[in-house]
């Protein structure tokens, strides 16, 4: 992004400080330099008008700053086309690899190379969601700390304020997806159904740049990430409500957000109305850093507990998969499991956007919980948990897995589904008022 974006001009050196002989303003050219900035006020909000970008995101713009770096120079790429067989291939094995390792089937019925900007096109839809959320009530905050005589006054300025602070959010997410796009390697890659549904994509440039710090062939590292894309896609598609459940668990956690509003004052004072960079500049100060609500705690722990428990799934179930027949599986599983644990610049500009960070901090714990259900009770009980969201496990149940095991039977859905349970309970009743209704006259009915 440019110094000076949205039409905005730096201002002549040489017209800096210049005053009448007298001391004085000159008062024309003061009355030049307010036209000015009217002008390219109005050219940057005609500039925002003209998106078909709405809401408290400007991602139009976005799109259009990351598709930019994407294809600079500044970060490069390789068209899909290159890797697509490849990826077919990788993805075709994966999938065979993974048939005995699991009970859920596959669930990608397409299989594509992307490339940054693929990940881009198809991931914006989902980031939006995520987005969304936050930005609106990071927004409303301004809106809300304003007095009402204030509110009243500014009047037509506070849509003006939310243009401004749409192209500013837009401007920092599409700076954060490109970056993000440059080093992701699959859809999933970050922990989240991003791309859409029932597709495998690996990014074949970022893999090949991947796998140049590893000492591995490429084609095995290949191997490796699509078996954690297809482990994925089984997961997302077999459990209908995980999907939704991980996006909501981030919308709640935006719900939650408070902004102290006396830092407003302070910012007030930073912020040049005629230049949206200041805007950007102040948001990236952290003076509007949220504070961390009780409810967002609450938020936060059952997402990191619920990614743990998606990757740590991936993780055993990948790792039966290919353990024997990849011979660098077990040092991939290590660097995987490092990179998502760590996140990189990237994740954690994502984070300073969002703040939310995306990180299954307790993959370890969740992948030994797995391997235990699994060897205790078998594939299908270990894989029948995900039947339900109230079978999952809790972030207590990580700290103390073999209890949790202990509670598993081979049929958890039937034993502990709390739905199934009530439904037995009130048949329990019916056959007890039934038996009351029963009389000595009519043996006919009796048991």
């Amino acid at each position: 992004m440019t110094e000076f974006p949205f039409g905005f001009g730096p201002p002549n050196p040489d017209d800096r400080g210049k005053k009448e002989p007298s001391g004085e303003e000159n008062p024309q050219e003061a009355f030049n330099q307010l036209g000015q900035m009217l002008s390219q006020l109005g050219q940057m909000l005609s500039q925002a008008g003209s998106s078909s970008s709405s809401g408290p995101v400007n991602y139009d713009l976005a799109k259009q700053i990351a598709m930019q770096r994407l294809t600079s120079g500044e970060i490069g790429f390789t068209t899909s086309t290159e890797y697509q067989g490849a990826v077919t291939d990788a993805v075709h094995l994966a999938e065979m690899w993974l048939d005995p390792a699991t009970t859920l089937p596959a669930g990608a019925t397409t299989v594509k190379s992307w490339t940054p900007r693929d990940w881009v096109e198809n991931t914006l839809p989902t980031w939006q969601r995520l987005c969304d959320p936050v930005a609106r009530r990071v927004a409303g905050a301004w809106v809300e700390a304003l007095p009402a005589e204030a509110k009243q006054a500014a009047g037509p300025l506070l849509s003006m304020v939310g243009q401004m602070g749409g192209m500013a959010f837009g401007s920092q997410l599409g700076n954060a997806l490109a970056q993000l796009a440059s080093e992701v390697l699959t859809s999933t890659d970050i922990g989240l159904p991003l791309g859409p549904p029932a597709t495998a994509a690996l990014l074949g440039a970022n893999i090949e740049e991947f796998t140049k710090g590893l000492e591995r062939p490429n084609s095995e590292v290949m191997v490796f990430l699509a078996a954690r894309e297809a482990a994925h896609q089984r997961l997302f598609t077999h459990v209908p409500w995980l999907r939704q459940r991980l996006l909501a668990t981030v919308e709640e956690f935006a719900s939650g957000i408070r902004v102290d509003t006396s830092a407003l004052e302070q910012l007030a004072t930073q912020i040049d109305p005629a230049n949206p960079q200041s805007i950007e500049e102040a948001m990236r100060s952290g003076m509007l850093e949220p504070q961390t609500t009780p409810e967002q705690k609450a938020a936060l722990n059952r997402l990191e507990t619920l990614l743990a428990l998606v990757e740590g799934w991936v993780d055993v179930v990948v790792g039966d998969a290919v353990t024997e027949r990849l011979p660098g599986a077990d040092a991939l599983r290590e660097t995987l499991r490092r990179r998502r644990a760590s996140g990189g610049p990237a994740e954690q500009t994502f984070a300073t956007l969002v703040g939310l960070e995306l990180r299954p901090r307790r993959l370890r714990a969740a992948a030994a919980l797995w391997r235990l259900v699994g060897d205790k009770h078998g594939l299908e009980a270990r894989d029948g948990i995900w039947a339900h969201p109230d079978l999952v496990p809790t972030a207590e149940d990580l700290d103390d897995p073999m209890d949790f095991a202990d509670r598993i039977g081979r049929k958890p859905a039937l034993e502990d589904d709390p739905i199934a349970a009530l439904e037995r309970e009130a048949k329990t009743r019916e056959d007890a008022e039934a038996r009351e209704d029963q009389t000595p006259e009519d043996p006919g009915k009796q048991d």
